[in-house]
């Protein structure tokens, strides 16, 4: 199987249209975000495109261009004042209207509208789906499906049990698996390599009963499989629960996502193109759009929420050429009492989105790479 075969073979034409419907849905919220924030502030938007590239289409509606471009990887906003213009001697100058015009808090509240809108959209999408689908319960392993004449069949484990305790100890919240913090329910696969008598602990129909059976982890050097395929339990929660759980889900996602990030960075100044599980390209998007398509919307909510809270973080990372880099040359600006001249701006400006286009290109060839 050559490279472009083994890429078609990950992904499907249903999950390539879900990429491309919830990566554009993710960035025209985005950037319709910086064009109501600057509109609402009096400066004018020249052009809202949904796409990158060539135009296909373009309609002119109060005061701004409205394009369709022929890549469906991202959009743009252009904001009077904010790119530099010309001087009418075949340069260009610092603008002194529109954006550039604004103080220092109406800058930033264009700056950090589409990363916050970003956020609010992955909290009601985790919103939603914690209000239907209930709160999984990181103590609690409910049975999934029992696999015909497996070994859990014969010792009575039945689907929609729910695995409290193992070996006469509850299920922790938390558990250390190979080395990472994970929920407690993950755990229960560290407890079948472990050779010896084992009692699991089950809830059926609000009874709790023990299964004990004797377990060996490996016959003959194969490996030994139980025969249960288990995710955590879920709990009904309220609409209000669901919205408070959703904020506490974000926060305790920034400390893993700065540790992603950091990660990425680390590989690419490295040169090391091994495959992160934590931080996708292009193609393993899209490729964990296709499982997920095929699994249930449910799964494609949790895609999105996903990558609406991926692109949030990342635009807030200070790197020119980002939202977050643009928020941090505004608040230079305002503590110097002058802006930063055209020459040091645009000398930033173009380090920094060379670093994003050198970002970009290094996940896609590690996405790649893996194919070879």
């Amino acid at each position: 199987m050559n490279v472009v075969q083994g890429i078609a073979a990950a992904l499907t034409p249903l999950g390539l249209l879900w990429t491309v419907l919830i990566i554009g849905v993710a960035t025209f919220l985005h950037e319709l975000a910086h064009y109501a924030l600057a509109r609402r502030q009096g400066v004018a938007v020249h052009s809202f495109s949904v796409g990158m590239g060539p135009v296909l289409l373009r309609r002119q509606w109060r005061g701004t261009e409205w394009r369709l471009s022929l890549l469906p990887i991202g959009g743009y906003v252009e904001i009077d004042g904010m790119a530099p213009e010309e001087d009418g001697q075949g340069g260009y100058r610092q603008p002194t209207r529109g954006f550039a015009a604004l103080p220092v808090w109406g800058k930033v509240a264009i700056l950090l509208a589409g990363p916050l809108t970003n956020l609010l959209l992955a909290i009601g999408l985790m919103t939603v789906s914690f209000s239907s689908q209930g709160v999984a319960v990181p103590d609690r392993a409910r049975i999934e499906e029992v696999v015909a004449g497996s070994r859990a069949q014969t010792l009575g484990f039945r689907v929609g049990d729910v695995i409290t305790a193992i070996d006469g100890q509850d299920i922790p919240e938390t558990a250390q698996v190979g080395g990472q913090t994970v929920a407690g329910w993950e755990g229960v696969r560290d407890v079948l390599t472990k050779a010896g008598p084992h009692t699991f602990t089950v809830v059926r129909d609000g009874q709790p009963r023990d299964v004990r059976f004797d377990w060996t982890p490996t016959v003959g050097g194969q490996k030994q499989l139980l025969g249960i395929r288990y995710a955590p339990d879920v709990q009904p929660v309220s609409v209000g629960a669901a919205f408070v759980r959703a904020w506490q889900v974000t926060g305790e996602a920034v400390p893993q996502v700065i540790k992603s990030f950091a990660g990425l960075f680390q590989r690419f100044f490295t040169l090391n193109f091994t495959r992160d599980e934590n931080v996708s390209g292009p193609i393993g998007t899209a490729e964990i759009v296709s499982r997920a398509a095929a699994v249930s919307p449910w799964a494609l909510v949790q895609v999105a929420i996903l990558l609406n809270l991926s692109l949030a973080f990342f635009n807030l990372i200070p790197i020119p050429g980002l939202d977050g880099g643009r928020i941090v040359l505004a608040l230079v600006g305002a503590l110097r009492g002058r802006p930063l001249t055209f020459q040091q701006e645009q000398a930033i400006n173009f380090a920094g989105f060379a670093f994003v286009m050198l970002l970009m290109a290094f996940v896609v060839v590690r996405d790649v790479s893996r194919f070879f």
